[in-house]
């Protein structure tokens, strides 16, 4: 388009035009004209252009007044003083005649194409460095809604130009290195989309923490969008799996959270917002139902494919019409810069005390300092560098601050809240969401900010000691061993999809039941059997829940699905329940269904469970869960083991329940393993590699049961030893008798990450696969390559049976 118009209509620019009409229109502009074919819905509108405000500059010696100011600031006068002056002197400056014109015509013929007299419009500054992939600009200049009329137009438009000298807008162009006067200013006029009657909110098309491209994270809060944004609220996330996005018979949500969700925005007077209370109702329900999540998805997925980069959208549905609309769209500008090849991990080098408080962790890394509580921004020469911020919630105005502190810790706010969002690019640790911080912590208090123990992030009393490492994952070489991984924490697996591992070798579904289910199966299903505390806690916790048994299943599902998907698609796998009676006990209602046993370790566990009738319906539970996983959200590199097996005819009783759920072995793909663990598994090897298609050795109950010895005692510690030659003879010989009839065998354990010994034996056995924790995984990667280097195993035949792509590892 030409560079003489005053204002041009969205559908006439696009990504090209940042320098005429800023990022965030030219975002809008490009969404209009060319993805309106993928069903992209963006709210019509128009655009002032760059040189509308350079007009405006060049009126009565305007420009040549703000350098002068700008000049002031780099003198040392306050920051404050100097954004008062020049944003008083541009709203003193009228706007140009032809300006104002051409404004108004082009809300008019706005309204005509609406149908509408003086229909309600947004709007938006989009400075012409904004929305670039190395700075986001996000929030620094101001947005107005609900303008209704040409005079109120013209109004919020001068408002604009003038928030382009905000303080905050001033020191982000300081920080980052920009030309104040190289910056121009573009107004958006949009259509009001009316999410006040109904939410909006934020859309990343991978996770925002981790970076793992594989996935679309869509918040949702009920009102204006600018809760989610400024962090008033925890809002719904809902977790899309990208691959299986591309199938209509998929379900691709593979992980659900309903946040709190206690504020809305509405409406308020002269273009601003007011927060009000949500009902229990909305705070109970997701504010967006499952097709409105794909929908929004599948625009981000597209979007994402034009601009051929990992995009930060805000999205609004409109409560009068109930249609969903793309009302922003900037390219993300933290995780997409860091480099895929290399691993930071931070660790608090002790066992830590118990935490202060809690809330959602942002970024991976740790900070500690004296805690400094605010009620709103002050002078930077009153808050320390290196202090913990602490504060209800942040906005722009917070940034000069923020930028000083070792960490940051709110009491409002989710993922996508400004506090996450500027605290991710600044690369410090943030805690937000923790209900009541700025209660708990005190004034100098010294404190250390965790982020880097999965999904929660917890404050410490006290400077505790951690460690910084730092691993180039471009010198792991590849290895014919696969080397796989150990995971618990399904919040926590986005977290080390980088690491080029070969899978997980040991999912825990126990884990998952303890920690986010967090009441026994049985319990949920027969809640006649349970005392009334208990029956009240059930209640309590499974609350927005008609079937307790699907929240169970919805909870295993999602917490399975994230796992499985990290490592999509490399095998995943998962091991049904392997708690102890003890440890069932200790979930809610878990008491009423368990009983008590003299030597629990060797008792009612594992298979032995699942086709008894004290547990077979809880274990149909958990199949209904792995099913949907597989079956539902398309991840079928679940593969399901089963632990604790003690004969081929437990086996055949497990396997039979299993099938009577959907889950019938070489069905749709389904492989099973069994652990092997106990001594019946390495004796009957061939009897067992006929009803399972792989082992997993579990070292420390093989050790256990082969030296008969309590892996608990302390007393017996120095006997216990998973090197000892019972043991390795063992695994040797399950080794060689699987291979002989075509079978895997891997082990899954800590000693070999604490032992490049025992790292090496297990590759001289021509074993198939180690699975370690996360941690451990590129010091035994190493491990791996030495031990295969010395005996020469990499040019060993694969094993007789095994495809070739099972025996050479895969690259991601």
């Amino acid at each position: 388009m030409t560079t003489t118009r005053r204002v041009a209509p969205f559908a006439e620019f696009g990504r090209q035009d940042v320098g005429l009409v800023g990022g965030k229109n030219a975002s809008l502009g490009e969404l209009t004209a060319h993805l309106a074919a993928a069903g992209v819905r963006v709210p019509p509108g128009f655009a002032t252009t760059a040189d509308a405000y350079e007009e405006l500059l060049d009126g009565h010696g305007l420009r040549a007044r703000i350098e002068e100011q700008i000049d002031r600031l780099h003198d040392g006068v306050a920051l404050d003083e100097v954004g008062a002056a020049i944003r008083s002197m541009i709203l003193a400056e009228p706007l140009p005649a032809g300006l104002r014109t051409e404004i108004v015509s082009a809300y008019e013929r706005l309204a005509s194409d609406q149908g509408r007299e003086d229909p309600e419009v947004a709007v938006r500054s989009s400075a012409t460095a904004e929305d670039l992939p190395q700075a986001s600009f996000a929030g620094q200049q101001e947005t107005y809604l609900n303008i209704r009329g040409p005079a109120q137009l013209l109004l919020f438009c001068h408002r604009c130009y003038a928030s382009l000298f905000t303080d905050r807008a001033i020191d982000y162009r300081e920080r980052m290195g920009f030309d104040h006067l190289a910056v121009a200013l573009s107004v958006g006029v949009q259509i009001m989309v009316r999410s006040d009657l109904a939410g909006a909110g934020v859309i990343f098309t991978l996770d925002p923490e981790s970076g793992f491209p594989e996935v679309i994270v869509v918040s949702a809060a009920w009102g204006l969008g600018e809760t989610v944004v400024s962090g008033q609220v925890d809002p719904d996330e809902h977790t899309v799996f990208k691959p299986s996005l591309k199938d209509p018979a998929l379900d691709p949500v593979i992980d659900v959270r309903i946040g709190a969700k206690r504020k809305k925005a509405v409406y308020g007077q002269h273009g601003q917002t007011r927060s009000v209370d949500t009902t229990g109702e909305e705070r109970s329900r997701c504010v967006l139902a499952g097709t409105e999540v794909r929908q929004l998805a599948e625009w981000a997925m597209a979007v994402e494919a034009h601009y051929g980069c990992p995009m930060d959208l805000e999205w609004a549905k409109d409560g009068l019409t109930g249609e969903l609309a793309i009302v922003q769209a900037r390219p993300e500008t933290v995780q997409s810069r860091r480099r895929t090849t290399t691993l930071r991990r931070c660790r608090l080098t002790a066992t830590p005390p118990q935490s202060l408080i809690e809330g959602t962790a942002v970024g991976e890394a740790i900070g500690s300092g004296p805690a400094v509580v605010l009620d709103s921004p002050v002078d930077l020469d009153r808050f320390p560098t290196g202090g913990v911020l602490v504060t209800g919630i942040t906005d722009p105005d917070w940034e000069p601050v923020m930028k000083q502190a070792s960490a940051i810790v709110t009491d409002h706010g989710g993922r996508t809240s400004h506090a996450a969002i500027v605290s991710r690019e600044l690369g410090v640790p943030a805690v937000v969401g923790t209900g009541h911080a700025t209660k708990v912590l005190r004034n100098g208090q010294n404190a250390t900010v965790s982020c880097a123990e999965g999904s929660r992030g917890r404050v410490y009393a006290g400077l505790l000691a951690y460690e910084e490492h730092e691993t180039d994952l471009s010198e792991l070489p590849a290895t014919r061993t696969r080397v796989m991984l150990n995971l618990a924490d399904p919040s926590a697996a986005f977290r080390w999809w980088r690491l080029p591992a070969d899978g997980v070798g040991l999912a825990r579904l126990e884990f998952i039941v303890a920690h986010q289910v967090k009441a026994h199966p049985m319990a949920l299903l027969h809640p006649e059997r349970l005392d009334r505390p208990d029956r009240c806690a059930i209640e309590q916790l499974t609350e927005g829940h008609l079937d307790r048994a699907q929240y169970f299943v919805d909870r295993l599902a999602h917490g399975v699905a994230r796992v499985a998907a990290s490592r999509w698609p490399d095998p995943v796998v998962v091991r049904t329940s392997d708690f102890k009676t003890n440890e069932y006990a200790r979930l809610l209602g878990g008491r009423a269904f368990e009983p008590v046993e003299a030597n629990p370790m060797i008792g009612w566990r594992g298979a032995s469970r699942y086709y008894s009738d004290g547990y077979r319906e809880g274990f149909a539970l958990e199949c209904r869960a792995l099913r949907r996983v597989r079956d539902e959200m398309g991840l079928t590199n679940v593969i399901v083991m089963i632990p604790f097996c003690r004969t081929p005819e437990e086996a055949d009783r497990v396997l039979d329940v299993m099938a009577e759920q959907g889950l019938r072995r070489g069905e749709h793909g389904l492989k099973v393993y069994v652990m092997a663990e106990i001594p019946s598994n390495i004796i009957l090897a061939e009897e067992f590699s006929r009803r399972f298609d792989g082992f997993s050795i579990g070292s420390n109950d093989l050790t256990q049961l082969t030296l008969g010895v309590d892996r608990d005692s302390e007393t017996l510690a120095h006997v216990f030893d998973e090197t000892d030659p019972a043991v390795t003879r063992s695994i040797r010989l399950l080794v060689l008798r699987a291979h002989s009839v075509g079978r895997s065998v891997g082990l899954c354990g800590q000693r070999p990450s604490d032992d490049p010994a025992f790292t090496e034996f297990l590759v001289s056995t021509g074993i198939d696969s180690i699975s370690v924790a996360p941690d451990s995984f590129a010091a035994v990667k190493q491990h791996v390559v030495a031990a295969e280097r010395d005996t020469r195993t990499e040019d060993r035949p694969a094993p007789s049976g095994t495809r070739p792509e099972d025996a050479v590892t895969r690259e991601r």
